[in-house]
């Protein structure tokens, strides 16, 4: 139930906001009080009367006539919740870039109540990658996501991007504002990110594809269980987890010395993709290119092996070890052999002969002494959330 919450409810252009009005009607049945704040683009598809009406309250959707006592603060500290529903692509892109252009956007950027979109557009606006780009970098820094999902749409098409359903949205609404247990209170975990750049001249290094989107969405998985999250991290793109220390890495054997310093810790992750090897003496100046000449060779040393230095026993040992296996061929057969080899106590196994470095899903192994469990293909997010909470399980 939700007795006494507040929700600010965001209208944004879509031809389902009139699903809106229905969830606003459970909402308040469900005991909520829920304020509006309707965009111009949903005000072409609902009225502010009929919004006022199911509310009980005004609608705001000027942000200077708000101004005249600071409106836009007012309302961003009002709620324990701001719900943007329907969440149009336009103003996914607006909460992404931090613009600030009428009152639903100043109140976005000044709230500091949790935020949840539920977002409603064609399939193929959906699908686009700068729209998948923006809602990766939102779902980084803890917005929540309510659908959308599957089925027809206002024109002859059908695909991802339909409004969740009202009863749907109430049942996650609920959710995000149940108080959570944290099985993974007062417990410190290691995570590493991303790939290693492992210079050869100044201008030039040997690295990998890794993304980083696997090992960070773990790091915000397990803060979100209450764990103290130490995130070690190579070169990437990604933005940083929310409540998570993050330290920026270049080298091997920078992320092992970043590691080492992290402990003791209670678990350790090790997601990244390091690489295996270095140049042995990296050139202090550009290595030049002379027409005709046969290309210098360059000599590799190992790396350091974090994995293995991790799992070593000693009295900074984690209690509970974890690496990741990417490997081509002979998944599980190369998976488990490295668990033997490295010495840790579950192995993560992924095939990335596909789309997965740089994707949005993955498909997984879980490798541990008492067997291997293979998941389903599924957003990374959702492999982060299965491992935390397998991880506080096996800490119980």
């Amino acid at each position: 139930m939700l007795s006494g919450r507040k929700i600010l409810l965001i209208v944004s252009g879509s031809v389902a906001a009139y699903k809106v009005l229905e969830f606003t009607r459970l909402a308040r049945k469900a005991g909520a009080s829920v304020t509006a704040i309707l965009t111009a683009g949903g005000a072409r598809f609902v009225t502010k009367e009929a919004l006022a009406a199911i509310t009980g309250q005004a609608v705001h959707d000027d942000l200077w006539a708000a101004e005249a006592d600071i409106g836009h603060i007012r309302l961003a500290r009002l709620p324990d919740l701001v719900l943007v529903a329907p969440a149009s692509a336009d103003l996914l892109a607006k909460m992404t870039h931090g613009l600030a252009d009428d009152l639903a956007t100043c109140v976005l950027l000044a709230t500091r109540a949790p935020i949840m979109v539920a977002p409603a557009m064609n399939p193929a606006m959906w699908e686009n990658p700068a729209t998948q780009a923006n809602i990766a970098t939102l779902r980084a820094r803890g917005i929540m996501l309510a659908g959308p999902e599957v089925g027809a749409m206002a024109e002859p098409e059908s695909g991802p991007g339909r409004l969740i359903e009202p009863a749907a949205l109430l049942a996650t609404v609920e959710a995000a504002l149940t108080p959570t247990a944290q099985p993974l209170k007062g417990r410190h975990v290691l995570v590493t990110s991303g790939p290693t750049h492992e210079p050869i001249d100044p201008v030039r290094y040997i690295a990998n594809r890794s993304s980083g989107k696997q090992g960070h969405a773990i790091a915000a998985a397990l803060a979100a269980l209450g764990a103290r999250v130490t995130l070690v991290s190579g070169p990437v793109a990604q933005p940083d987890p929310k409540g998570v220390t993050v330290r920026r890495v270049e080298s091997a054997r920078d992320m092992l010395a970043a590691c080492e310093a992290a402990l003791p810790a209670d678990v350790a992750i090790c997601a990244a993709a390091v690489a295996d090897w270095r140049s042995a003496a990296a050139a202090d100046q550009k290595m030049k290119k002379i027409a005709g000449e046969v290309p210098p060779p360059i000599a590799l040393a190992l790396n350091p092996d974090i994995l293995a230095t991790l799992s070593a026993t000693g009295p900074h040992r984690p209690k509970l070890v974890v690496g990741f296996a990417a490997e081509t061929e002979k998944l599980e057969e190369h998976a488990r052999a490295k668990r033997r080899k490295k010495g840790c106590d579950w192995i993560v196994a992924n095939d990335v002969s596909g789309d997965v470095m740089g994707g949005a899903e993955n498909t997984v192994l879980l490798i541990t002494p008492k067997g291997t469990e293979a998941w389903p293909r599924m957003k990374k997010e959702d492999v982060a959330a299965k491992l935390a909470a397998r991880i506080a399980e096996a800490l119980a």
